[in-house]
């Protein structure tokens, strides 16, 4: 319903994980992050050490090399993480990457006005904070990486910290959050459209039935899905279906972009791409504000930053306005053929399917090339 409390995916236990969302429910106008806490997960890399995905297996499974010089990825968060830059440091130290600092230039914080008046701190942000510089430093361990803290959850805080990273010079911006829409999304529209600076924003975590969200839902970005990856034994090594809580869905509000050819949905469809966001294949993450240390995270709060950091890889973010460079490079992407996200007759909208799907987009990234 247009306007109703963004949900929040009840707590779930299967397979021996406990599945809980750090953010709570928020009104229309409001967005919660989408980051999701797994408890008694297993160890899913191949790597020893921390439980979850690492750096080197996210490189794998998406044939990514190193880049990003060069490059500098905002994260948009509302709130403060007192221990950000911190627990930044013993993330990268634990997989080998270069430190990155604010003494050395990588690491910059603000508040949305630029300045370092930071927010009131909050928990449930602050774990988000740690799973989207996580995620940037794991995908493109050369870029620098801007947090730009917004005063609250509103969409309009947040729509004024994107376009103070714009501002600030960042060549890629994440947004791993999201609220219902609402009559006046479109006003708020123009803070997700910077031309030469790719946005991503997460589908949601609640999904099929929760429907589109903001801001997700505006056609300047790029919406970005979830997947469920595992280990296989074939030619690519990993193999990946729909997650079943990937947000996806039909805006009632904005229009189809021109590049987007689905003809299931006569508005603007989310998503676009996607990348791994199952809790229950979930990643690495170190937060100490609120919690003891290394912590398992999913939701479509990782595959976000996932994705503006593999643009960040690519390089070549000056030229790119939204999604369409990806629908006109599908040749470049791992389609998702598989799984479901809720019940709408076995179609696209809820289905992976050979091609276009509304739950992963066009598919996850397969080098660069797509970006």
């Amino acid at each position: 319903m247009v306007g109703a409390t963004t949900a929040v995916p009840p707590p779930a236990v299967a397979g021996g994980f406990s599945i809980e969302p750090v953010c709570g429910p928020v009104p229309a106008g409001y967005a919660r992050c989408l980051a999701l806490r797994v408890t008694g997960s297993r160890h899913l890399s191949a790597d020893a050490g921390p439980a979850g995905y690492h750096p080197a297996d996210l490189k794998s499974a998406y044939k990514l090399t190193s880049g990003g010089t060069g490059q500098t990825v905002a994260i948009i968060d509302a709130f403060d993480d007192p221990n950000a830059e911190s627990d930044l440091a013993v993330y990268r130290a634990q997989f080998g990457l270069p430190p990155c600092t604010t003494a050395n230039g990588c690491f910059k914080k603000v508040d949305q006005t630029g300045g370092t008046t930071y927010p009131p701190p909050n928990v449930g942000w602050a774990a988000e904070i740690s799973l989207d510089l996580d995620m940037v430093s794991a995908t493109c361990k050369m870029c620098h990486i801007l947090l730009v803290e917004a005063t609250n959850n509103s969409i309009a805080n947040l729509a004024a910290a994107v376009n103070r990273a714009a501002i600030l010079g960042a060549t890629e911006i994440s947004n791993s959050y999201g609220g219902a829409e609402f009559p006046s999304e479109t006003s708020f529209a123009s803070s997700y459209h910077h031309p030469g600076i790719p946005i991503t924003a997460s589908s949601g975590d609640s999904g099929f039935s929760a429907g589109a969200q903001v801001p997700a839902a505006y056609r300047t970005l790029t919406a970005v899905g979830g997947t469920n990856l595992l280990p296989k034994a074939n030619a690519r090594g990993w193999r990946e279906k729909v997650w079943s809580g990937a947000g996806s869905g039909c805006s009632a509000f904005i229009t189809k972009p021109s590049w987007q050819l689905d003809t299931g949905c006569s508005n603007r469809t989310i998503a676009d791409v996607s990348a791994v966001a199952d809790p229950a294949t979930g990643v690495s993450v170190y937060d100490t504000y609120g919690l003891g240390g290394w912590v398992v995270f999913g939701g479509t709060s990782a595959s976000a930053p996932i994705i503006a950091s593999v643009y960040a890889l690519a390089g070549n973010g000056s030229t790119i306005n939204n999604a369409s460079f990806a629908y006109a490079h599908t040749a470049s992407l791992f389609d998702v053929k598989r799984g479901s996200n809720g019940s709408c007759g076995g179609t696209y909208s809820c289905t992976g399917l050979p091609g276009y799907d509304a739950p992963t987009g066009l598919g996850t990234p397969n080098g660069v090339g797509a970006f």
